[in-house]
């Protein structure tokens, strides 16, 4: 998947958001939003995530693109960060959506 201007592979910037997330980690909290919000522990990435996912929703339903592109960027960083203050890796959340591969979504959510 590329950006408007066909450069950025979804994939890739995941990474290095990751990366950078991972960096920030033992950077000061007063410096950097991702270490306040690792310093506050899971409650608060967690509230943050769940604020963005509102966002994200209100901006899908009014039909404004931009926005949604916008709120969707700050879900997928709060979700990583979330991820981070968890000490879940993005890599056990890729196995287990490969897992998931080849099975309908209904045969899915029945096997839970």
């Amino acid at each position: 998947m590329s950006d408007t201007t066909g450069n950025a592979s979804l994939g890739a910037e995941l990474d290095r958001l990751w990366q950078t997330i991972e960096a920030r980690k033992g950077a000061s909290p007063e410096t950097s939003w991702t270490a306040k919000l690792l310093s506050e522990g899971i409650e608060k990435a967690a509230k943050k995530l769940g604020e963005e996912a509102v966002e994200t929703v209100i901006a899908a339903v009014s039909g404004d693109k931009a926005a949604l592109r916008a709120e969707t960027a700050d879900l997928i960083y709060h979700l990583l960060v979330t991820l981070a203050a968890a000490g879940l890796d993005p890599q056990e959340v890729a196995a287990e959506l490969a897992s998931r591969t080849g099975q309908s979504g209904l045969e899915e959510k029945a096997s839970r």
